[in-house]
Parts: structure tokens; sequence; C-alpha cells
């Protein structure tokens, strides 16, 4: 936690950071409100397996920033794709149905950033399994 003379401000070392361990994917998290107490964003580095994909989902109330380390990203964003890679970025505004699959033979490696972090309702939307999402790309 951050010291309290620091409390607008924190170092967070790779060993700080909160992962959650999927099957198919990791996150490591720098910036959330339990890591970062009055952080206004929240920070978390993906690492998602050749096949996997965090599939058509929205954001209702957040803006969201996805910037690709390594691999490459089939990135959807409503009804088009474009192939992500080192270096590319993404912005989307609150509630864009969107989903990032990892169509490559090389674990993807990406960040992201949302903000607020505190916004109310649910942060995350699944759509997947709703048309038109299905069927313009399958869940793996």
């Amino acid at each position: 936690m951050p010291d309290s003379e620091h409390s607008t401000w924190r170092f967070v070392s790779f060993e700080e950071t909160i992962v959650e361990r999927f099957p198919e994917k990791s996150h490591f998290w720098h910036c959330r409100p339990d890591l970062t107490p009055g952080a206004g964003l929240l920070f978390v580095r993906c690492k998602m397996l050749p096949g996997y994909a965090h599939a058509f989902h929205c954001h209702p109330k957040m803006e969201e920033i996805l910037y690709v380390l390594s691999g490459q990203a089939e990135q959807w964003v409503e009804n088009e794709k474009r192939i992500m890679k080192a270096g590319d970025s993404l912005y989307l505004a609150a509630n864009i149905v969107h989903g990032t699959y990892n169509p490559g033979n090389e674990t993807l490696d990406f960040l992201a950033v949302l903000s607020p972090a505190n916004a109310e309702g649910p942060g995350t939307v699944d759509v997947s399994g709703l048309e038109p999402w299905k069927s313009l790309r399958p869940a793996p």
C-alpha cells in the first residue's frame, strides 16, 4: 500500500501486481482500487494464449485503451475486424462492443487502461452469445 505521506502516487513492482490466472490468460493488475486507492483508472497487462479470446463484450460506463506489446490481436470493434501487432493501439468510448482474439501461434501480450475505475454498474458485459456477435466470430 502507498505510504501515508504519498497517498497520491505509488510505485508498483512486478512482484506487487495482483495476478489473476485463468486457463487461457493471466491478468497482471498494476492499478486498481485495492492496489492504488484513489486512482481514477484501471491498468492491467494481459497475456493470452494462442487460440483464446476476450470474446465480444462492452464496458457500459468505461472508456478503454488497448496497446499490443507482442503477438497479434484479431481485434473486433462492433462488426469491423483488424489485426493489431506490437505498437498498435485502440481507443474505445464507453459501451462499444469489442472482442480481442489471439489467432497467432504465440502468446498475445497487451495492456488495457479503463476509466473511470469506480464506474457504476457492471464493469464488463459479455455479449458473445448474442446476435450479431456470435455469428461474426464465435467464442473459442
